[in-house]
């Protein structure tokens, strides 16, 4: 397998336990979550080298990341605008708050940055299949990066996905299961098939390269924002790869000498569905799994997310924190970002609601630049947002 001169394999960050880039999934000491590492005296970065760039995708920061341009399954994501937002900002009683569009990234979401090294993985490993359970978004993704490495895909999906999600992941040539109920459903279906199956599992934290793309997130902001830091970065969570992924790409600027001071993060959740709000406010470490999820946000309703105690782990040391607010306050932020003319996802409100609510708490100073995620667009989710429109009348 062909890897980037720096990367230095993985930590398990149970166990500590090395491994070299040989392993593809869990730890295999203690079953525990791996983490890329690198040399990074082997990295030699400045500011110009670290430029968004739409058309190169994840390709532009290969430097940082465990494969080069030249083996990186890309079809062109990230390098997504950050949009100022100065009517917020009064509202929210800031300096600036900006948007991370997401949702104009190559399939809508996000969660691309990561899927991009995850099916490169996958690929370099000798898979043929690549499978994971998703609430949509993640589907569609695998399918697509999948048909972009010549590989397939198989999807496990609860029945209340968007019917967008579903049909595009047929569009690009992926195998969909549906599967009647909610989230936890379909995890266990992909479970039951990953027995039988020689599947490449790309699902969230069991592959390390997920969150490991999301980092990417992080050097956009900062080389958008002139690389200074936002303040605080409010992230709609559900499993917890962006959150992760942030820290980790802040974190790795300031190793460089590319950013003096890290963001606080802000995990922002829906009331229905809120483990990690729940741990964060009773003060434990890791999260409950939540046992009678309900959210109309999709993306959102993860009951028992892989991230947990890496996810609290990283509010902490940023000085963030996680909050959740009902699913009237999250279609209502996204509703009002659309009104203002951003494409934003019923998801995507919710780091809307989070911030207002975060606002009333004080955590944020006058001087502050705030930054909220938008990690889909809105069309995928236009049946929900439409609908809350007309429960008002309008």
């Amino acid at each position: 397998m062909e890897t980037t001169a720096a990367f230095a394999g993985f930590r398990c960050i149970d166990c500590g336990a090395r491994h070299d880039a040989a392993e593809s999934h869990r730890c295999p000491d203690c079953g525990g979550w791996l983490d890329a590492r690198y040399d990074h005296g082997k990295i030699d970065l400045d500011h110009g080298s670290l430029t968004p760039d739409a058309s190169a995708g994840i390709a532009a920061y290969a430097d940082l990341l465990p494969f080069g341009a030249e083996t990186l399954v890309t079809v062109g994501e990230a390098g997504t605008p950050l949009l100022a937002c100065p009517g917020l900002a009064d509202d929210l009683g800031v300096d600036a708050v900006y948007v991370k569009d997401e949702g104009l990234s190559t399939t809508g979401a996000a969660l691309d940055r990561g899927m991009a090294l995850a099916v490169t993985a996958a690929r370099e490993h000798g898979a043929t299949d690549v499978a994971l359970p998703s609430m949509g978004n993640g589907g569609q993704a695998a399918a697509a990066y999948a048909a972009r490495a010549g590989l397939d895909s198989h999807s496990f999906v609860p029945s209340r996905t968007p019917f967008v999600n579903k049909a595009m992941v047929n569009v690009h040539g992926g195998d969909m299961s549906v599967v009647g109920g909610r989230y936890a459903d379909a995890a266990e279906a992909f479970r039951d098939a990953m027995t039988d199956e020689e599947w490449h599992s790309v699902a969230p934290f069991v592959s390390p390269y997920r969150h490991e793309g999301m980092k990417t997130l992080a050097y956009e902001i900062a080389a958008q924002l002139d690389w200074t830091a936002p303040d605080a970065v409010v992230h709609p969570t559900g499993h917890g790869a962006g959150i992760v992924g942030l820290d980790k790409g802040f974190s790795e600027l300031a190793t460089h000498g590319l950013l003096d001071d890290d963001a606080a993060l802000y995990a922002a959740q829906a009331g229905g569905c809120a483990p990690y709000a729940t741990a964060w406010e009773d003060g434990a470490d890791e999260p409950a799994p939540v046992e009678h999820p309900d959210t109309i946000v999709g993306p959102l309703e993860i009951p028992d997310p892989a991230g947990g105690e890496w996810v609290i782990d990283a509010l902490e040391s940023t000085g963030g924190a996680a909050v959740a607010t009902g699913d009237q306050g999250i279609l209502e932020g996204a509703v009002s970002l659309a009104e203002a003319g951003i494409t934003m996802g019923a998801s995507g409100g919710a780091a809307l609601s989070g911030a207002h609510v975060l606002a009333e708490q004080g955590a944020f100073d006058g001087d502050d630049v705030v930054v909220l995620v938008n990690p889909t667009t809105g069309n995928k989710e236009a049946d929900i947002l439409r609908s809350h429109l007309m429960s008002k009348g309008i």
